[in-house]
């Protein structure tokens, strides 16, 4: 019997229709597929790094649901996305990230400041979402291979309030490794104030792409002593027996994001708050997360 909840499959065979993308405008009749609710936008804005559509029923009441997939436009399922932004000379463009995109711009010289993420793969899917906004900013990704000595690596980049410090960890939920790992590392001279760690729930950054963006209900559950990047590929009936293996199979999940409405806002907020954190002088009170 197999240890997985379900069996290999292929999420490049075209099993599920791909829904019809539909860009947000006011006016417009939605159902939310899941509660029933029918309702006119209203309202639309972007809100901790998401695209959020405000519903106004036939009773003049109001709900929030964040776009993308659940929703049906006249019965069709369709995804909901970035509006279609509108200029009397040309039409604004919008980058992964949600922002509006910068054209004819030059990449600003890169500051001191930086973002660490754990590894490469987060590096990877962090440069595909906000590569334009990183750009614009000056801000460079750098992966840390680990987080187990953090405290001696921030002691080794010596922040400051010209030289601060974004980083964004794997699985920091309370009472874990990676929480005791960040709370030690706060503790380094010249942390306090210059750097900001912040985490999402997740074991691994591949987690935060939403399933349906592979064409599947759930990620698998992989049983506790299986490697979990081995035990997905096995799961989806892909090679996982070497290191290029998982790379070629990051390299295949990847491809499947085109925006930031294909990830968890767990992971949408953190990064933007990491990016206001090196970027606004005025950044609020700091809190490990």
């Amino acid at each position: 019997m197999s240890n997985y909840s379900w069996g290999p499959q292929d999420i490049s065979a075209p099993a599920a229709k791909k829904l019809r993308q539909v860009p947000v405008e006011r006016g417009m009749i939605l159902e939310d597929a899941i509660s029933g609710w029918v309702g006119e936008v209203v309202r639309t804005e972007k809100s901790g790094g998401m695209r959020v559509i405000v519903l106004e029923d036939r009773h003049n009441r109001t709900k929030s649901f964040q776009a993308g997939f659940g929703f049906l436009l006249e019965g069709e399922p369709v995804e909901i996305v970035e509006p279609v932004a509108k200029s009397s000379k040309s039409q604004t463009l919008i980058s992964a990230s949600g922002s509006r995109a910068v054209s004819g711009h030059k990449a600003r010289t890169a500051r001191a400041s930086r973002i660490w993420v754990e590894g490469k793969h987060d590096a990877e899917l962090v440069e595909k979402v906000w590569g334009h906004d990183l750009r614009v900013e000056g801000i460079v990704v750098e992966p840390l291979h680990g987080v187990d000595d953090l405290a001696s690596a921030i002691k080794d980049f010596a922040p400051s309030p010209t030289r601060r410090l974004g980083i964004l960890v794997d699985h920091l939920i309370s009472g874990t490794k990676e929480e005791h790992i960040v709370n030690a590392a706060m503790k380094v001279p010249g942390a306090a104030g210059n750097v900001l760690i912040l985490g999402h729930p997740y074991i691994d950054v591949w987690q935060a792409i939403k399933p349906e963006t592979l064409g599947i209900k759930a990620w698998p559950v992989i049983p506790r002593g299986t490697d979990w990047k081995t035990g997905i590929l096995k799961a989806f009936g892909w090679p996982h027996a070497t290191a290029e293996d998982i790379g070629l199979g990051w390299q295949r999940i990847l491809s499947t994001v085109q925006h930031y409405g294909q990830l968890e806002p767990q992971l949408l907020g953190k990064v933007e708050e990491l990016i206001d954190f090196l970027t606004t002088e005025d950044y609020g009170f700091l809190t490990i997360d």
